[in-house]
C-alpha cells in the first residue's frame, strides 16, 4: 500500500511555463539524438544503428519532459477569488425583434 499511496499523493500537474519549458527541452533532446544518431548511422553505414540513437533519444526525453517534475512546477498559477453567487445577474434589458 505504501506505493500506491505514494503515487496518488504525487503532483500530476505543471503550471504554464512547466509546459512550454519540457516541450522546449523534449524538442532539444529529439532534435540532439536525431543528429548523433544519423552521424553515428552514417559512419556505421547501419540504419539500424540510428533508429538505436534515436530511441535512446526518446526513452530520454519521455524520462525528463512526462513526469511532472517539481521545476516545471516553480511558476504556479494566481486563480481568481470565486465571485458571490448571492447577487443576481440581471438580464439584457434589449429586446430582440
Amino acid at each position: 500500500m505504501g506505493l500506491i499511496s505514494w503515487a496518488r499523493s504525487y503532483p500530476t500537474h505543471m503550471d504554464f511555463q512547466g509546459q512550454l519549458q519540457s516541450e522546449q527541452l523534449f524538442q532539444y533532446i529529439i532534435i540532439a539524438f536525431s543528429i548523433v544518431g544519423f552521424f553515428w548511422g552514417y559512419a556505421c553505414q547501419q540504419f539500424y544503428q540510428t533508429v538505436c540513437v534515436l530511441g535512446a533519444g526518446v526513452i530520454t526525453a519521455s524520462l525528463l519532459c512526462l513526469p511532472a517534475w517539481p521545476f516545471y512546477q516553480m511558476h504556479p498559477v494566481a486563480w481568481l477569488e470565486k465571485e458571490d453567487d448571492s447577487v443576481p445577474i440581471r438580464p439584457s434589458s434589449k429586446k430582440r425583434k
